[in-house]
């Protein structure tokens, strides 16, 4: 068979008389020992066939394969796969030479509705359920609130923003007139207070707030002040400035990222764990490896070691369930040393294992 295809797949499988459960991925299913059957320049016998249902390619007329799965570690894909929407293209005619690209308009007409959500929609049944209300709280620097301005009107917009709070500064507006307040942190106010859109005030809840999250948005190592700003507001409470949040002890710090030193936020390790674990509850393995390139190419890292050992089996999840427990590591490995070139790192200069598997054997991979 196709090199490439047996490695991918791990076929050819062994034949098996029964069942052998695994904890960590697809059970090795019972293969009878069959007579091989040629087809083309091909010998074909049970190893090569792929697990399947008998009564779903009969009922359905379709190529369909069935697995078992054994583990709930990575339901995360079965909420990006129902969300991720259908494979789409648009076609059209238009003047040779002419450039007339509209990207919002190709992908507006460019949906795609299958029959069962067609059928769906016109009987009018839910599309989803929402359990909770997620509030989604501002994250910004001084004076650094985002604006949304049309072309022309930048200074009104400049304008109409000096005039309107952000959930940042109304929390501090409201730690300063109401000081029961204070013993609520920022991320847990959307409980207990309402945010006025028109007012830009938070006003107390008259009932409610068990299912309400605030959400603090998810701030990249690289914007270094936003992302140390962050770490401070999941943990201060009745902050009433930003002055206020720089101010430790009496002494007034200079950068976010002194005030989290001050706090002590900063020492080992731990910020990097609690990174790659938020992280890992909703990124894929080569999204944490490129947040764990990111975290030694530009955080202060006292032990890489032992942060690659600590979240290995988070790092590694696709590469063991492609490969295996043994070889996947190697493959995440080789993986994290090709992002690590873009800051001038390599594996041996981290102290972390060395792989002789090729970059681009990876990449062929993926």
């Amino acid at each position: 068979m196709h090199e490439r295809w047996t490695v991918l797949q791990k076929f050819s499988k062994q034949f098996k008389n029964y069942i052998e459960e695994n904890v960590n991925g697809y059970p090795i299913y019972r293969r009878r020992a069959t007579e091989p059957v040629q087809v083309g320049k091909y010998s074909i016998d049970n190893r090569w066939v792929v697990p399947y249902n008998p009564w779903l390619l009969k009922k359905f007329n379709a190529h369909i394969n069935v697995e078992v799965c054994a583990s709930v570690k990575s339901f995360k894909y079965l909420y990006k796969y129902v969300y991720k929407g259908h494979d789409t293209a648009s076609v059209k005619i238009q003047k040779e030479g002419a450039l007339d690209h509209d990207e919002i308009l190709s992908f507006v007409e460019g949906r795609y509705v299958s029959a069962p959500e067609a059928m769906w929609r016109l009987n009018e049944f839910n599309l989803s359920h929402k359990s909770h209300t997620v509030v989604r709280l501002a994250v910004h620097l001084p004076q650094k609130q985002p604006i949304v301005y049309q072309d022309g009107q930048e200074a009104q917009a400049i304008e109409r923003a000096a005039l309107r709070k952000t959930t940042l500064t109304s929390w501090f507006e409201l730690n300063k007139k109401y000081p029961s307040a204070h013993n609520i942190s920022y991320s847990d106010i959307p409980q207990y207070y309402v945010f006025d859109k028109n007012t830009t005030n938070w006003k107390k809840r008259q009932r409610g707030g068990q299912n309400v999250i605030g959400r603090l948005p998810v701030v990249s190592i690289l914007d270094t002040e936003r992302y140390y700003l962050r770490m401070l507001l999941l943990c201060k409470f009745g902050a009433i400035s930003f002055d206020d949040i720089l101010t430790v002890n009496g002494l007034r710090c200079i950068t976010f990222q002194q005030a989290c030193q001050e706090y002590g936020l900063l020492r080992g390790d731990q910020q990097w764990h609690d990174a790659l674990n938020e992280a890992a509850q909703f990124q894929s393995p080569r999204q944490l490896c490129m947040l764990f390139a990111m975290i030694c190419g530009f955080g202060e890292v006292e032990d890489v070691p032992d942060l690659w050992v600590q979240h290995q089996v988070s790092l590694c999840e696709d590469f063991v369930h492609r490969y295996s427990e043994q070889t996947g590591p190697h493959y995440a490995l080789a993986d994290i040393e090709e992002l690590l070139t873009s800051y001038n790192l390599s594996l041996q200069k981290l102290h972390l294992p060395t792989v002789d598997l090729p970059a681009s054997v990876l990449e062929s991979e993926l």
